[in-house]
């Protein structure tokens, strides 16, 4: 196989950064070849030991990578989930994926600090579609797991964000927290734009729509009984002495987005199915054509499986070598892999994370296709849509990495959202 020429060109111009400061940041767009353009840069730079951590769904796709393209350094690839498992190695070069995972704040996260930890002084490509998804303040801890970053002169994220950030105060539940997630950018992309090299889908020659269709299903009426009945008391408890407790704002709106989409989790631990609606919807709606599923709770996957049989597989290869459905959770799902074999992708239940939406509607893409369905299924009454809603009315920090600092041309969200679809559908009995 052979590298694309923008593929070429962008793992020159990494190698070069690479050299420089000891740090490249990949912001390219989904399924533009990320991957083959980092172990081509670590090719260039003259790795000699590359570890390449990455989700455990993309594992086995990037060591074909690295098969397919006949590299001939060697290649460690692993879970960043496990990294507190990987075995010592002298490693040279670490190129992590979905490197936007690491921008928590004020703290960073576990996976961050290990990281740091064992890798500081190691020079790292960092990849990813979506750097910002949320908030500019992701950026401070993506950099500071290297001892190379350019917020060097901040020993912390707190020193970082008097100088960069619009601290606000905040109210949860009875608490009042600083709210740091108003980052002024303006005023520190100098230091790190110079790290970053982007590349998009319509620079790529992908000229794929996606086009968003949302499905409205009614649920049986014990779902409803069950979600007024919470609103109302703000605790249900069934025959058998099990307890759905709501006793805060949080934990109704978790209860509530669970039972809409027909499942629950009880105060002991247990779960349950209620109501088979959904998965008996989107058996019938998309029956003949092979499709694509994001779950967001466990026992959605249960209810999926209820329906569809054998027919449905969570296993990528089995997905791709046969012709059975596939069901993945959003989180787990969302990154890293392609599902470009099903004909439409279908969501049972939406996350209210906004990088979990921009990543996960685009595992239909590739260079050939021309158009991506995409399916919302929606319980009637339910609070699917707010969330919905609210995902969309988030700031896409993303595009401004694209458009706004290195002015590079991208379609209007790259997708047909301003001609959505609304399909008032009712189950079919």
């Amino acid at each position: 196989m052979e590298l694309r020429k923008y593929q070429e060109r962008l793992s020159t111009d990494a190698c070069t950064t690479l050299e420089r400061k000891k740090i490249v940041y990949l912001a390219m767009e989904v399924r533009t070849g990320k991957t083959v353009t980092s172990l081509e840069t670590a090719k260039k730079y003259g790795a000699k030991n590359v570890l390449f951590l990455t989700k455990k769904k993309a594992m086995p796709s990037i060591s074909k990578d690295y098969e397919d393209f006949g590299y001939t350094f060697h290649l460690t690839v692993w879970n960043d989930e496990s990294l507190h498992k990987l075995p010592n190695y002298d490693y040279d070069l670490v190129i992590h994926d979905e490197h936007h995972r690491f921008g928590a704040y004020p703290k960073p996260n576990v996976t961050a600090k290990l990281f740091k930890e064992k890798f500081g002084d190691l020079p790292m490509i960092f990849l990813s579609g979506t750097p910002t998804p949320e908030s500019h303040s992701q950026w401070y801890h993506q950099f500071w797991v290297s001892n190379h970053s350019p917020f060097n002169d901040y020993v912390n994220f707190y020193k970082w964000a008097n100088e960069y950030v619009e601290i606000k105060l905040k109210y949860l539940g009875y608490a009042q927290v600083k709210d740091y997630s108003e980052a002024r950018k303006k005023d520190f992309w100098h230091k790190i734009r110079y790290y970053i090299l982007t590349f998009t889908q319509v620079e790529a020659g992908f000229e794929t729509q996606v086009h968003e269709n949302i499905l409205y299903c009614d649920m049986d009426a014990i779902t409803y009984k069950i979600a007024d009945k919470l609103k109302t008391d703000l605790v249900v408890e069934n025959k058998q002495g099990q307890i759905i407790l709501a006793d805060t704002g949080v934990k109704l709106q978790q209860k509530l987005h669970q039972i809409y989409s027909g499942t629950c989790k009880f105060e002991d631990g247990t779960s349950k199915v209620i109501d088979l609606s959904k998965a008996m919807f989107i058996q019938n709606y998309f029956k003949g054509n092979k499709i694509a599923i994001f779950y967001k709770f466990v026992e959605e996957y249960n209810a999926l499986k209820n329906i569809f049989k054998d027919s449905l597989t969570n296993d990528l290869e089995d997905f791709n070598n046969s012709e059975k459905h596939i069901a993945l959770q959003i989180v787990s799902g969302s990154e890293g892999i392609s599902l470009s074999k099903a004909k439409y992708l279908v969501y049972y239940n939406i996350d209210f994370s906004s990088r979990l939406y921009w990543q996960s509607r685009d595992r239909l893409t590739t260079m050939q296709r021309k158009s991506n369905d995409v399916y919302f299924i929606f319980s009637n009454y339910g609070i699917e849509e707010k969330i919905y809603r609210t995902v969309q009315l988030k700031k896409d920090y993303t595009n401004e990495i694209f458009k706004r600092d290195f002015g590079i041309k991208t379609p209007k969200q790259n997708n047909s959202e301003t001609n959505k679809r609304k399909l008032a559908l009712r189950k079919t009995d």
